[in-house]
């Protein structure tokens, strides 16, 4: 028997019959990627576990330091980069293909730099461009599959039908004699007159359910549910002591050259300089409970204060983010309280708060701007069940204007219409703990010069500062002085412990 006619020859000519690999086909297709001359697919291969692996912990399992799913990131876009330049000497569809595989890793390294930019509004915007564009490029691959698979099913009708093994001339048909392979024309849910244009709709419709399914999936996965957990620890809520030391005395003598040509009014000669330096006297940990470490007995070991800014429409809800006013918070809390703390400030549509359960919520959010503030009413209803089920706190601060102080008691009328705002005394727990605020620091009295509070059961569960305190956290301190940007973070972490304080005493009574 010939070659041609051989069942063997045939049965591995046949594209319906693929053999499965098993552990040991599987175990040698992986030495040769890594053989001498196809290391480069080796090591292609292993950048994209590993950008996967930063993927899932960016969005998702907040393992890793954002330094490390940073540069995984950028990995994977330099790979995607070294494939884009190689694919000039590929056949069209393959080149097609590998720029299809450099989209994802190159996309992402663009959002995660907007996202470390702090361009919120440029996020949203590559977010949903991105995803678009995603849908598009993968109904064209689908669209091309499909219209090669519906040709070689026609060709197998009138070539070879009866060369493979016997098959009868209709392929797909059922016992019935239906053809129900959507590949072939012929199908019987096709119309007869237009079947084309039936398969067209058929896989538009499809491939739009897997894809929308698949992106639900993965939001799942990646942080639909998510989880706030405070760090592990214990401690007391003592106020911290401060004290000013001198440091060194530098002395610095000037020598003026009498026969200079340059003219200028020359200094006292001996000019004493004394740099002072305040430190903070760590004798107490801070927190609550009996743990070991400075936390929170409630809390985790994996757990970290994180600082979460909300994001919302009609306005700049991203104000000083870029100029790093959070994250500087959070690393003087770190600093000041021995806390464990998040190397990274985040934020959130308001929305997205409903995916924390309440035992495990964020204990407090952020809320900063100087325009108008748009939110929805179901966003209303999910803020109110985020302060009052979830034992949560919004911490709310001016960033420039008297038409943000109103927007923002308009919004809390909407939130909260049977309680009225109070101011906050200096004497209240929230400006004695940990630190003693002696005044209201703020960069200008936009809203006013007293902080006012929303009180439910005893507790603030919003806090409202009236002065733009985010420009004294950012760089550059906004060029006010030091004792306003010292006190200003103060009572941002006076701020955040209290809402930690306080989140920690519900889920203890709670477990009792």
């Amino acid at each position: 028997m010939s070659s041609r006619t051989s069942p063997d020859s045939s049965f591995h000519r046949h594209p319906r019959f693929v053999p499965i690999p098993d552990l040991q086909h599987l175990r040698a297709t992986l030495a040769r990627l890594f053989q001498p001359g196809r290391r480069h697919l080796g090591l292609t291969f292993i950048a994209g576990l590993l950008w996967l692996l930063a993927w899932f912990d960016w969005s998702a399992w907040n393992l890793l330091p954002a330094t490390a799913d940073t540069a995984l990131f950028l990995l994977g876009a330099g790979v995607a980069v070294y494939w884009l330049r190689r694919a000039r000497l590929f056949p069209t569809i393959q080149r097609r293909l590998i720029a299809t595989i450099a989209l994802l890793p190159l996309w992402q390294a663009t959002l995660i730099g907007a996202r470390l930019l702090g361009l919120g509004s440029i996020v949203r915007a590559l977010s949903v461009t991105g995803l678009a564009a995603s849908f598009c490029i993968g109904l064209a691959w689908v669209v091309w599959w499909v219209d090669r698979r519906t040709r070689a099913a026609l060709g197998n009708r009138f070539r070879g039908a009866l060369e493979f093994a016997g098959l009868p001339a209709t392929s797909g048909a059922g016992s019935d004699g239906r053809i129900w392979n959507p590949l072939d024309l012929d199908a019987w849910y096709y119309n007869r007159r237009h079947p084309r244009l039936g398969q067209s709709l058929g896989t538009f419709v499809t491939y739009t359910l897997v894809f929308f399914l698949i992106v639900l999936l993965l939001t799942r996965l990646s942080g639909c549910r998510e989880i706030y957990e405070m760090p592990a620890g214990g401690g007391k809520p003592v106020k911290l002591q401060q004290i000013v030391r001198i440091q060194k005395v530098i002395k610095k003598k000037f020598v003026i050259n009498p026969y200079s040509a340059v003219l200028f009014n020359p200094p006292p000669i001996d000019d004493v300089k004394l740099q002072l330096l305040e430190i903070t006297k760590h004798e107490y940990k801070i927190g609550y409970g009996e743990g070991t470490a400075a936390g929170f007995a409630t809390g985790t070991a994996r757990g970290k204060v994180r600082l979460i800014r909300l994001e919302y429409d009609g306005g700049d809800w991203d104000q000083d983010l870029s100029s790093n006013a959070d994250l500087n918070l959070l690393i003087e809390y770190g600093i000041r309280t021995g806390q464990a703390v998040n190397d990274r400030a985040e934020s959130r549509r308001i929305a997205q708060l409903r995916n924390f359960p309440p035992t495990k919520s964020p204990p407090f959010v952020y809320l900063t701007g100087q325009r108008n503030i748009e939110v929805s009413d179901p966003d209303v209803d999910i803020l109110r069940g985020y302060l009052l089920e979830k034992h949560g706190m919004l911490f709310a601060d001016n960033g420039g204007s008297p038409g943000w102080h109103e927007q923002f008691f308009n919004l809390m009328r909407r939130v909260l219409p049977n309680i009225k705002p109070v101011p906050v005394p200096l004497d209240h727990a929230i400006h004695r703990v940990p630190y003693e605020i002696p005044f209201m620091p703020y960069v200008a009295p936009h809203g006013g010069r007293d902080a006012w509070g929303w009180v439910v059961d005893s507790r603030l569960v919003a806090y409202y500062h009236p002065g733009d305190i985010g420009d004294a956290w950012a760089d550059g301190h906004a060029g006010v002085k030091r004792d306003i940007w010292e006190h200003s973070y103060q009572l941002g972490v006076n701020v955040i412990f209290y809402a930690h304080a306080q989140y920690h005493q519900w889920l203890d009574n709670s477990a009792k």
